[in-house]
């Protein structure tokens, strides 16, 4: 990452991460949500011997939110590039996809209603544990 402080201070606003660790000015950053769960995002400057993002994407992000049209608007808003707009899927999510200043592409997944594979043409091969 070219510029640590702007990428959290994107992720941060965009996204709603709060900074949890700052290891140097521009070093590497971890980031987690407020009350969410123990999840972290690190966010760390390039060296040698890291990928830096490409124009043919190696990798997208998956991140659930809560609201995926507000999320793509203040995206929008603070310089993401719009790849995909929001669109509703037979197995209950809404999706879309945009690229963040710093190159990284994120599919933005809101969960609109819990669906069985089999309704969709999926397969339940090992049961959740909610489902049965």
């Amino acid at each position: 990452m070219a510029d640590v402080r702007a990428a959290v201070a994107w992720y941060s606003d965009v996204f709603g991460f709060v900074e949890h660790v700052r290891i140097g000015e521009g070093h590497r950053a971890q980031l987690g949500m407020p009350d969410g769960p123990a999840a972290e995002l690190v966010v760390a400057e390039v060296r040698p011997g890291r990928r830096t993002p490409e124009p043919a994407v190696s990798h997208q992000v998956m991140f659930k939110v809560a609201d995926v049209a507000e999320v793509v608007e203040r995206a929008a808003g603070q310089g993401a590039q719009l790849v995909d707009p929001p669109q509703d899927w037979p197995y209950g999510e809404r999706q879309a996809t945009i690229t963040d200043p710093f190159g990284h592409q994120w599919v933005l997944n809101q969960t609109l209603r819990d669906v069985e594979p089999e309704e969709w043409g999926g397969q339940t091969v090992t049961p959740r544990p909610h489902s049965q």
